[in-house]
C-alpha cells in the first residue's frame, strides 16, 4: 500500500508518496524498506491530488493511505531530548535529589533496555555473525604500567581554555591551539592550563602502602595487553579482530550536551589486525552512499560530496581499502537499524589532526542539533601499541603466522570505536516523530532496539475473563520477549503511552478473543491492525520484530482507515 508522509525539513513542510517493500539482503534474510515514489508538494490538498494522479498513471492497483499525512519528523534540541528522556524513564540526572553530579547519568528502565539492545545488536553484527572477530571483557582498573606504556600518563593531555569574550569553558587538543575559536561566539580562547583527563584512584586499603592507579580512559589497551593470549586461545588467523564493550572514564573539564560528552561512558570497540606484509582487504566494500568530506575539500572550503564509499576508494579519496570497508560496514549497521543516512557523513582528518602513528583517519559524523560531531572513529594504529607494550613489559608479543611460517608483530589497520551513549542519541533523534492526529510523540525505533517489544492491553479491565486471558498471553510472551501489561485508562491513551516509548506492537484482547481465540495487533508506525490466532502469536511477533514479513501479510487486516 502506498501512503503519504509529511516531513518537516529545516522548518518547512514537504509531502512525499512512499510505500513499504520487502527486500532480500546479501545474507539471505529479508527486511522491509520504505521507498519514496514521488515528491507531492507543500500542502496536504496538493499532495492528495498529485498522489492520486501518480498512482493512476503508474500503479493503478495501489490504494493510498492518508492517515500518515499527520506524521512529521520532529526536530528537537539536545535539552528537549534530555527532558523527554527523564519524563519517559530513559535517562535521569545522577544523584538528582542531591543536586546532580556533572557528567554522570543514570539510565532508567526504558533507557537501560534500549542501551542493552544497542549493545546486543552491535555484538551480534560485529562478533557473533562473523568468523574473524572474537570478544573480551577487560578490567576497568589494571596495572598502571599499561598506561605508562601506552603514553596516556605522559602524553594524554588536553588544554583547558576559556573564551575571552563570553567566558565559555571547554577543552581543545594541542594541535588546535592556533586556530581554535569559541564555538559559542567565535572569539579567541584564553589558555588556562594543561591537564590529564584520567581519573586516579588508589589500590590497597592502607594509604601508605597503596598503589596509584587509573580508571581506564579507553578500552583498547586491554585488547593489546591480552592480544597474544587471545590470538592463540581462539586459534585466530590474520586478518582478524578483537572486540570489547565496556566502561571508560575521562575527567572532562566541561561535560555538556547531555550524553554526548560525559565523564563516564561506554565504548564498543574493535582492534582489527593484519599482516603488515599483506595489507589488501579480501572483503567486498558494502554498497552505501554517503556525504564525503575529504581533507582537500576542507582545506579549499568546499562542500562535502555525496558518493559511494567504494567510488571514493577508487578515486583515491579514501586511501586504504580496509578503511573504505570498515566505514561502509559501520554505516550499514546504523542503516539496518533505522538510522537516517541523510544525517551522516564521513570526514577525513586533516594532516595537522593525524596522530603520530596514523597515516589516515576518518570520522563518521552525525548532524546533531548542535552541529556535525564525531560519532565513530576509523583509524589505523600500525603496530605502535603492541610495540610499546613489548618495549615496556620486555615480553614477546609476536605471533606465528601460518601463511608465511614466520613470527610477526601485526598492524592494527582499523579501530572502529563507537560510544554507546552517542549511538543512543542517534537512534533517539532519528526515531523522534510527532503525530498531529494522535497528538503525541511516536518514537519510531527499530523493533530490535525498542525497549518493549509488545504491550498486552485488555480492552476493558472490568471483564474478568478478558483480563484472565490477557494475563495468560502476557505470561507466555514474556518468556521470550520484553512485553508490558497495561489495563489502566482508555485504549487510545494506552496506545499513546506505548507510542511514546517506542513499543512497535500493541496486542488488544476483547470479547471476540474469548469466542474466536484470536487477538488484534496494532502497528505503531501506521496504526494498521491485523487479527491473528493466539496460538500463532509468539511466531508472528518474532517475524514482526525481525521484519521477516510485511505486517498485513501476517493476519486478517482490520479496516480502521479511510482510503481514496
Amino acid at each position: 500500500m502506498a501512503f503519504i508522509v509529511k516531513k518537516k525539513i529545516s522548518g518547512k513542510i514537504y509531502y512525499y508518496l512512499q510505500e513499504n517493500k520487502r527486500i532480500r539482503l546479501n545474507n539471505g534474510s529479508t527486511k522491509v524498506k520504505t521507498k519514496t515514489l514521488a515528491y507531492l508538494g507543500k500542502t496536504k490538498d496538493e499532495a492528495k491530488k498529485r498522489a492520486k494522479e501518480f498512482l493512476e498513471k503508474n500503479l493503478k492497483d495501489k490504494k493510498i493511505d492518508i492517515e500518515k499525512t499527520e506524521m512529521e519528523k520532529k526536530e528537537i534540541s539536545i535539552e528537549e531530548l534530555a527532558n523527554f528522556c527523564k519524563r519517559k524513564g530513559f535517562v535521569y540526572i545522577s544523584a538528582e535529589i542531591y543536586g546532580g553530579f556533572s557528567g554522570f547519568w543514570d539510565f532508567g528502565p526504558f533507557g537501560t533496555e534500549l542501551k542493552n539492545n544497542i549493545k546486543k545488536e552491535w555484538w551480534k553484527y560485529h562478533v557473533t555473525e562473523r568468523d574473524d572477530i572474537v570478544g573480551i571483557d577487560g578490567s576497568i582498573i589494571t596495572n598502571p604500567k599499561v598506561w605508562e606504556a601506552s603514553g596516556h600518563v605522559a602524553s594524554f593531555v588536553d588544554i583547558a581554555v576559556s573564551c575571552k569574550k563570553c567566558g565559555y569553558k571547554t577543552k581543545i587538543d594541542k594541535s588546535e591551539i592556533k586556530n581554535a575559536k569559541c564555538e559559542k561566539c567565535g572569539n579567541e580562547y584564553e589558555i588556562k592550563a594543561e591537564f590529564n583527563p584520567m581519573f586516579t584512584t588508589e589500590v590497597g586499603p592502607i594509604k601508605e602502602n597503596s598503589i596509584k592507579a587509573y580508571l581506564r580512559p579507553e578500552t583498547a589497551q586491554l585488547i593489546f595487553i591480552n592480544f597474544k593470549n587471545i590470538f592463540e586461545n581462539s586459534r585466530l588467523k590474520l586478518p582478524c579482530g578483537i572486540a570489547q564493550i565496556g566502561k571508560a572514564f575521562r575527567n572532562e573539564i566541561a561535560p555538556r550536551d547531555f550524553l554526548f560528552r560525559s565523564r563516564e561512558f561506554e565504548q564498543m570497540e574493535i582492534e582489527y589486525f593484519i599482516n603488515p606484509l599483506d595489507e589488501k582487504c579480501p572483503y567486498e566494500i558494502p554498497n552505501i552512499d554517503i556525504l564525503i568530506y575529504s581533507s582537500e575539500a576542507q582545506e579549499k572550503n568546499l562542500e562535502p560530496e555525496k558518493m559511494k564509499i567504494s567510488e571514493a576508494f577508487k578515486q583515491g579519496i579514501i586511501k586504504k581499502d580496509w578503511h573504505a570497508y570498515w566505514l561502509a560496514t559501520e554505516l550499514l549497521w546504523f542503516k539496518n537499524l533505522g538510522a537516517d543516512m541523510n544525517n551522516f557523513r564521513i570526514r577525513q582528518h586533516k594532516k595537522n589532526e593525524l596522530s603520530h602513528y596514523s597515516t589516515d583517519t576518518w570520522d563518521i559524523e552525525y548532524k546533531f542539533p548542535f552541529g556535525w560531531k564525531e560519532l565513530e572513529g576509523i583509524a589505523d594504529r600500525g603496530n605502535f601499541d603492541l610495540s610499546q607494550h613489548e618495549k615496556f613489559s620486555k615480553k614477546d608479543l609476536k605471533i606465528f603466522d601460518q601463511e608465511t611460517g614466520k613470527k610477526i608483530l601485526p598492524n592494527v589497520i582499523c579501530e572502529p570505536s563507537l560510544g554507546v551513549e552517542r549511538a543512543f542519541l542517534v537512534f533517539m533523534f532519528d526515531s523522534f516523530y510527532y503525530d498531529k492526529k494522535r497528538e503525541n510523540i511516536v518514537l519510531k525505533l527499530h523493533p530490535k532496539l525498542s525497549p518493549i517489544k509488545a504491550a498486552i492491553l485488555p480492552i476493558v479491565k472490568t471483564n474478568k475473563k478478558i483480563v484472565q486471558l490477557s494475563k495468560k498471553i502476557y505470561n507466555e510472551l514474556k518468556k521470550n520477549f520484553n512485553v508490558f501489561y497495561d489495563e489502566s485508562g482508555s485504549i487510545g491513551r494506552r496506545y499513546s503511552r506505548q507510542d511514546e516509548i517506542g513499543t512497535p506492537f500493541c496486542i488488544t484482547i476483547d470479547e471476540e478473543s474469548l469466542k474466536k481465540k484470536d487477538v488484534t495487533i496494532r502497528d505503531r508506525d501506521t496504526t494498521e491492525q491485523i487479527r491473528v490466532p493466539i496460538e500463532n502469536l509468539k511466531k508472528i511477533l518474532e517475524e514482526l520484530i525481525f521484519q521477516e514479513k510485511n505486517f498485513s501479510e501476517l493476519g486478517k487486516v482490520v479496516n480502521t482507515r479511510k482510503k481514496f
